[in-house]
């Protein structure tokens, strides 16, 4: 008994979730979505004014701020 650890099952499924990377993942996918449908939107647009190609201009850079994000991050060796 000595030396056992009980929770190394959650120490060992902590880790692999780590590794996985699940949230970061649904957060970018979901990102992708809602970049893909502000952009139909746009371009679906007769006229567009420049406080709809301001909207878009946020949208595209928030998402290469969070891609930026996603990449650099992670584990560092």
């Amino acid at each position: 008994m000595v030396g056992e650890n009980k929770y190394q099952k959650w120490l060992d499924l902590a880790a692999a979730v780590d590794a996985w990377r699940p949230f970061p993942r649904i957060f970018i996918s979901t990102y992708i979505y809602l970049l893909y449908l502000s952009f139909e939107w746009f371009i679906g647009l007769e006229a567009p004014n420049t406080q709809q190609a301001g909207l878009i201009s946020v949208v595209i850079g928030a998402g290469a701020a969070w891609f930026g994000l996603y990449v650099n991050s992670g584990k560092k060796e």
